[in-house]
């Protein structure tokens, strides 16, 4: 196996109180890509911080190859002293790189690269300085929290743009699909320790939960340990007699190990407020169109959003999103069109925009609005401290001002805001942001289980994907349709309508035979055939499918020897390697027999 580029071992990091850091490690090999998970808190960005040399730690080795270039994308860029965002970028680069990628990542990142770094959002200047980093190439990328404020389709450009490039990955992210899509080792740091997993993310969960478990079983056997150690020091006669110092010895050391041991953080406690039902029809839009400066963002859309339905918007950043959900909830006047809203709609709004936070404001006075010391969630009333602790912050946490919140922290407060008030039309705008994966695993059965209606905007395919019944997307020219399903349904059903345009347009380039002129209804029964490729692919594609399950599920037993890779860790990466494009290759043909299957539905019904 190749050296590492960079190694930390033992890394410890205390602030005073509880260690951040205990016993963490991190080695990063060329060409690895790896996930750094773990909870809001735990210590990732700082972790990522030290390997990126810009803390240090208060023990353990830290050792970078002399030779390796390392670029870390922090989650807060520093870009002043920079006249404009080009001059930012071009910074990052070597002596040997190549200026022109500047201008190919900025394109593709939305930006011009004139813009001022003082008149950025905080969705630009995250762009900004992703293309910095990704600008020279390194050896090494630290990633912190990457797809933030990227919209589906730069998500996807970025995914592409990592499998190409031969830099070394560490990601922190939040976005499920985009951490199974780039990482081939997870890394889970957890209670100050981390452990790592020689396998992609979408393997994580699973194993996260297997130690979990194993965990609280040993603690149990720890517990009742000490339980039968104490009666034999109380009551046995040996005992009694003449005391065993070993014995006593081993029964102070458990008695430490379980008063000291730290169990996993607990899970937040998401719910919504209950309020009266709405009326059956939520929204009926009619016809709705809105342009600003000339530009037409929405154009003749109609809609009906009916009581239980989970409807998501998604599209690039500067679609129309914000302008159409406002519409469509009777913020915005449309320039043409109606809307009729249903009865009894009470709405609670989840804004993404983390700035209308007042930074001075204290946690309490945020979720009590100033009225004292308690909340009213579903008619009752309730110590602000208790309804704090649903969203896994601390008593002493109540006083503390919210500029002293980390990312994640800002969002559960913003989400245990909007729980409280009553609602039966939930508006979620970027809902996942910051959220780390438990908690998100919570909001997904909260939206997914709500009593009401929700309307939610997110980049985030696996959360759409688990949440929405509906997903409305924008087709260009101000024209958004409604698809049925999640995010992934979406993405079928277009490909499938592509399908069918292409077929269409060929068949109609070739022109009209002397026959098909003299009979018409052959005509139209010719096109509605299958070619003879698409047929023998539909009938083909099934065992083909079925013999490569089987291969794969021959690897992935061999990787499940816990000792192949101790043994020959050349041989386990081979055979990693070969595993991903099995799958690839699985995913494709799987995709070709869905559109293939779907278009022969489609002509025989």
């Amino acid at each position: 196996m190749a050296p590492p580029l960079l190694r930390l071992d033992q890394i410890r990091l205390t602030f005073g109180g509880t260690p951040l850091l205990e016993d963490a490690a991190l080695s990063v090999s060329e060409g690895e890509r790896i996930a750094l998970v773990g909870r809001n808190g735990s210590g990732k960005s700082t972790l990522l911080k030290i390997a990126a040399g810009f803390v240090e730690p208060t023990a353990g080795e830290v050792f970078r190859h002399p030779g390796a270039t390392i670029r870390y994308l922090a989650q807060s860029p520093d870009m002043e002293g920079f006249a404009d965002v080009h001059a930012y970028v071009e910074a990052g680069l070597g002596p040997a790189d190549d200026p022109y990628r500047v201008t190919y990542l900025l394109e593709h990142l939305g930006l011009t690269g004139n813009e001022r770094p003082g008149q950025l959002s905080g969705g630009e200047a995250r762009r900004a300085a992703l293309a910095r980093v990704l600008a020279p190439q390194p050896d090494i990328l630290l990633l912190d929290e990457p797809t933030n404020h990227l919209d589906l389709t730069t998500i996807e450009w970025l995914e592409d743009e990592l499998r190409q490039i031969r830099s070394s990955l560490v990601v922190i992210s939040h976005d499920r699909r985009f951490l199974e899509n780039v990482s081939r080792s997870t890394i889970w740091l957890d209670r100050g320790v981390t452990r790592r997993l020689e396998q992609g993310f979408g393997h994580f969960e699973e194993w996260r939960d297997k130690i979990l478990e194993e965990e609280e079983r040993d603690l149990h056997k720890l517990g009742r340990q000490i339980v039968r150690e104490e009666h034999w020091l109380r009551y046995g006669v040996t005992a009694r007699r003449k005391r065993n110092m070993r014995r006593l010895g081993e029964l102070q050391a458990m008695r430490q190990e379980f008063r000291t041991h730290r169990r996993a953080q607990g899970t937040a406690v998401l719910a919504a407020s209950d309020s009266k039902e709405s009326g059956k029809l939520v929204i009926e839009a009619k016809g709705l169109s809105k342009a600003y400066d000339g530009r037409v963002l929405v154009k003749d859309f109609s809609t009906r959003i009916m009581r239980g339905d989970r409807v998501g918007l998604v599209g690039p950043n500067g679609a129309g999103k914000t302008t159409l959900l406002s519409m469509l909830t009777g913020m915005l006047p449309p320039d043409e069109g109606t809307l009729r809203l249903g009865v009894n709609l009470e709405m609670a709004v989840l804004d993404q925009k983390r700035e209308s936070l007042n930074p001075d404001e204290t946690l309490a006075h945020y979720l009590t609005d100033g009225r004292g010391e308690n909340v009213v969630v579903n008619g009752e009333q309730r110590h602000v401290v208790s309804y704090m602790k649903d969203f896994l912050f601390q008593p002493e946490q109540a006083r503390t001002p919210i500029r002293e919140l980390s990312g994640g922290e800002k969002a559960r407060l913003m989400l245990a805001r909007v729980l409280a008030r009553p609602a039966n039309l939930l508006i979620l705008d970027e809902p996942t942001n910051d959220l780390d994966m438990e908690t998100l695993d919570l909001l997904q059965e909260l939206v997914t289980g709500f009593a009401g209606t929700v309307i939610l905007v997110s980049h985030d395919r696996d959360f759409l994907d688990r949440t929405v019944t509906s997903v409305i997307a924008p087709e260009g020219d101000g024209r958004w349709l409604e698809y049925a399903g999640g995010y992934a349904d979406m993405m079928a059903q277009r490909r499938e309508a592509a399908l069918v345009k292409r077929e269409t347009k060929a068949s109609g380039s070739r022109g009209p035979s002397q026959a098909e002129t003299a009979s018409p209804e052959p005509k139209r029964e010719e096109k509605r055939k299958l070619s003879y490729k698409q047929k023998f692919a539909l009938e083909t594609l099934p065992g083909k499918i079925e013999a490569l399950a089987a291969e794969i599920a021959g690897l992935e037993a061999k990787l499940a020897d816990s000792e192949l890779y101790a043994k020959n860790p050349d041989l386990f990466a081979k055979i990693a390697a070969e595993l991903e494009k099995k799958r690839e290759a699985r995913s494709a043909m799987e995709e070709e027999w869905l559109e293939l299957e779907m278009l022969r539905e489609e002509i025989e019904g």
